[in-house]
């Protein structure tokens, strides 16, 4: 049993880097359905609870990834790039289901266009995330290699999308709302679905290091 213990294990990280980055999708992908459905109070709550379900269940992936790696002596890459990667892409479905919170909790009462757009660029860059992350088992290809980083740049540009989109709406917002509160409440959720965007190109950082440390 001892001797067991001792021997070197690999673990199946690739195989939980993909169940996490499916789950951050499933979450995005609710995400922007309540966006749509927002009017729709019964489809607003099937929607929310979708959200909530996808980020428990990213997140169990999340401890099983700490769990391994605290039990596996050799690792397929740098240890420290299985953990900045498995927690940066928990803080992105953390970020999608606050924002999903934000809207119950400063009681929202309908989308603006801006809020549409953000949801969009979102849902596309937890996509373009998702395809880098199934590329790292095979980076080792140099096809894959290059892909990967492609992918990486094209989360870098929806970042930039969403940093623009953020702008124009805060430069809307301080010229036409009228209503203090309401500001203040698009404020707020506004940058919380921006940092969805940010957090996704933390992570294609990640990736891109490890992308070019491995192939």
């Amino acid at each position: 049993m001892l001797f067991g213990k001792l021997l070197p294990r690999e673990g199946n990280f690739f195989e939980m880097f993909n169940q996490h980055a499916d789950r951050i999708v499933e979450a995005a992908r609710a995400f922007s359905q309540l966006v749509s459905n927002y009017s729709d109070p019964h489809l607003r709550e099937k929607y929310y609870s979708d959200v909530d379900n996808a980020e428990r269940a990213a997140d169990r992936v999340t401890h099983e990834v700490s769990k391994t790696l605290h039990q596996t002596f050799i690792t397929p890459i740098d240890r420290e790039h299985i953990h900045s990667l498995i927690n940066g892409m928990d803080d992105v479905a953390d970020l999608i289901q606050d924002s999903a919170e934000a809207m119950s909790l400063y009681d929202i009462r309908s989308m603006t266009d801006e809020i549409h757009r953000l949801a969009d660029l979102s849902l596309k860059c937890c996509e373009r995330l998702r395809d880098a992350v199934k590329m790292l088992s095979h980076i080792a290809d140099a096809g894959t290699a290059e892909a990967a980083l492609k992918t990486c740049e094209e989360i870098d540009r929806l970042e930039s999308d969403a940093d623009r989109v953020l702008r124009a709406a805060m430069s809307k917002l301080f010229r036409e709302e009228a209503d203090v509160r309401e500001l203040i409440k698009l404020k707020a959720v506004y940058e919380l679905m921006e940092t969805i965007t940010d957090k996704c190109e933390d992570v294609a950082n990640t990736i891109e290091g490890i992308v070019l440390e491995n192939s």
